[in-house]
């Protein structure tokens, strides 16, 4: 079937597209957002792929679920839109960005920068009914999301992977560990940050330090 994707990830999972609990979950979203209130906006719901082509992509973050709140959602893990009050994990995940690399607090919590260097940050799920957490989970995101690193996994090398509390670190067992670098910890919700397993993971440099050993561009991390 024909997924609105860009092209190198239209290449790499087209054939994931036909198999039937894709179809059933495309039926699922459309009667969502036909029903519904739901996040992102349907032209943003593959924005992390189109923002980062596969072979652009050098490091994968890895969230859960979009936000659920009015005008927050961009399609991006962790991002928000332009002039949207950053929720709490986002607040931490800058806090964290501040001390790692000595740089100002950000004024906006867009990640679009980040996307544009080769940063894909990835929900498990995509979509999200208004005011309902977790309300399109277990409908077939999961596996088309675990599919996706799956074969990131198998078709390139030297990828960093950010995997940020449990659920986050549950995807190690798709990830060619001989192949790929993996740097986890804590969530940064305020739960976890709050218990000391986020703040201090440096995971900003060690991320920059491990692209210069294989020959590559760091991310520029600082958001205006």
């Amino acid at each position: 079937m024909e997924v609105d994707i860009e092209q190198s990830w239209n290449s790499l999972l087209k054939d994931e597209f036909e198999k039937p609990y894709f179809k059933e979950l495309v039926r699922f979203v459309r009667a969502e957002y036909t029903a519904n209130t739901c996040y992102p906006k349907g032209q943003l719901i593959f924005n992390a792929f189109n923002q980062c082509p596969v072979e652009k992509t050098k490091v994968v973050i890895i969230g859960q679920d979009p936000y659920h709140g009015e005008n927050q959602a961009n399609g991006l893990c962790f991002s928000v839109n332009d002039g949207i009050a950053h929720p709490p994990s986002l607040q931490n995940i800058f806090k964290e960005l501040m001390n790692d690399l000595n740089i100002s607090y950000p004024l906006s919590g867009n990640l679009e920068p980040w996307a544009a260097q080769g940063v894909l940050l990835l929900n498990a799920t995509l979509t999200v009914r208004a005011h309902q957490a977790g309300s399109h989970q277990n409908k077939g995101w999961e596996t088309f999301t675990d599919d996706v690193i799956s074969r990131l996994s198998d078709k390139r090398t030297n990828l960093i992977f950010l995997l940020w509390g449990g659920f986050a670190r549950k995807k190690v067992k798709l990830i060619d560990t001989s192949k790929h670098k993996i740097l986890s910890s804590g969530h940064p919700s305020p739960l976890s940050a709050n218990r000391g397993y986020w703040f201090g993971n440096k995971h900003f440099s060690k991320t920059n330090s491990l692209l210069e050993q294989a020959d590559q561009t760091p991310i520029d991390w600082k958001l205006t």
